[in-house]
């Protein structure tokens, strides 16, 4: 059996692997358009920050590494199109011009995801920047070195992280936003409230509920200021981090796919045609909280997905478990986690919701030192079914975003989680776990609700 591989960074890496690890017999043509594989994009703000000094430490794989194991790996090469009925995809050499066409009896479409662009005037002014793959985090790194007045667009993780990074690099750093909070989509107020204290104490200009209108630039071309309807701020690298949308458009109207086009796969990792395994940020994930799909680009899932169809490329083996969405974030001193839906988003994914906000000691008062954690649990009104979490502190909970996340993909209820058997020793915990005493919280709770 023939399977070609279209992109290999986190999903196209992990489904080649899994490939030739399980099935040796198969061969598999992988073509990727750019020079390298398997970057950690969440890797380039601890680049930009310093934290890495060595950018070869956000490679986990290599064109050769995939060689050695059998593949025939093509870099810089972009396929131009796909003919789903004759099975054959159509490929450019970008080094060459050489056009040519290559046959297969599976496809495997890990093309991945790009940063979005909005059509704001001036975006292709100099030091307006993306920052998603290899090549353009080594550009940032080099706008760096001179610059001094820094413009962060977008207050997700990405925006967030690189916020962090900069400002300990000693620039002068202003984030915008559309949305009136930073990290919207993970946490609620009672978190992003305190993040935003600590950004404003560091010196962090924040531009929340403004939507950039144009970027402009000197007499050099060069970026000075971001406008937005409530100010002008300066500036001499701008970096855009507003989001992702999937890479698709190879198979548009050739499979189903969500209105975004994120391609819908089955819990084998089949698209409608069979013959055509997708994986990572070009796909929709089975949003386990609500049960249904969604777009959720995270590298977690494109690892799992990419195993996946490696696991299921000759039959059906191994389901697809789904996601939580499950998240982890370090900024400024406080360990930051989060599974699930929260107040704010679950709405818009069907969900009638209750939550409940707790503030607890890690470990006894008694003990020579400990941390405060700040606790959320978001549970489904009715069932009690547990839905979402979000949990920070100074010491390092983000673990516990690991037990949520498994306890909604077991639809646990709360009832579940405040009497779960967790371990007591004063140098981790309480006698009560705190995630005993958020659960219990809820259940006080739905008690008062009842009276």
């Amino acid at each position: 059996m023939k399977v070609v591989v279209i992109g290999c960074t986190h999903a196209g890496t992990s489904a080649v692997k899994t490939i030739l690890k399980e099935n040796p017999s198969v061969e598999v043509s992988v073509f990727e358009r750019n020079d390298n594989v398997s970057f950690l994009s969440c890797g380039i703000a601890m680049y930009v920050g310093g934290v890495v000094k060595d950018p070869a430490g956000l490679f986990y794989s290599n064109p050769e590494e995939l060689t050695q194991m059998g593949a025939d790996v093509k870099m810089e090469h972009n396929v131009k199109s796909i003919d789903t009925e004759a099975k054959k995809v159509v490929v450019e050499n970008m080094t060459t011009g050489e056009v040519f066409e290559e046959s297969y009896d599976k496809l495997v479409n890990t093309t991945g995801s790009w940063p979005i662009t909005p059509p704001i005037p001036g975006i292709e002014t100099k030091n307006v920047l993306l920052c998603k793959n290899y090549n353009q985090a080594e550009e940032v790194i080099k706008q760096n070195q001179t610059a001094k007045k820094v413009v962060i667009v977008g207050g997700g993780y990405i925006g967030i992280e690189l916020v962090e990074a900069f400002e300990q690099s000693g620039k002068e750093v202003t984030l915008i936003d559309g949305l009136d909070r930073i990290l919207n989509k993970y946490l609620d107020p009672e978190f992003t409230d305190v993040l935003e204290s600590t950004l404003e104490e560091r010196g962090i200009k924040l531009a929340l509920n403004q939507a950039v209108t144009s970027f402009n630039a000197d007499e050099n071309g060069l970026v000075k200021s971001v406008t937005t309807p409530k100010g002008e701020y300066e500036a001499d690298l701008v970096i855009l981090c507003v989001g992702f949308r999937p890479n698709n458009e190879l198979l548009k109207d050739k499979v189903e796919m969500m209105p975004n086009g994120a391609i819908i796969v089955d819990e084998y990792m089949r698209t409608s045609n069979k013959d055509i395994y997708a994986a990572g940020d070009s796909c929709a994930v089975h949003y386990n909280p609500n049960g249904g799909a969604a777009y959720i680009p995270l590298a977690t899932n494109a690892v799992r997905m990419g195993t996946l169809v490696g696991k299921n490329i000759i039959e059906p083996k191994v389901k697809y478990r789904g996601t939580q969405s499950t998240s982890g974030l370090y900024l400024f001193g406080y360990n930051i986690g989060s599974t699930g839906v929260n107040v704010n988003s679950a709405s818009h994914f069907g969900l009638d919701v209750r939550a409940v906000f707790v503030k607890d000691n890690y470990r006894p008062e008694f003990m020579p030192t400990t941390e405060e954690v700040f606790m959320k649990l978001v549970y489904e009104v009715g069932t009690n079914r547990i839905v979402g979490g979000q949990i920070m502190s100074k010491y390092d909970v983000t673990a516990s975003a690991n037990t949520l996340s498994l306890a909604i993909q077991n639809k646990m209820t709360i009832e579940d989680l405040a009497y779960v058997d967790f371990f007591f020793q004063p140098y981790f915990d309480r006698p009560w776990n705190y995630l005993n005493i958020l659960a219990q919280a809820a259940c006080d709770q739905e008690d008062e609700l009842a009276k």
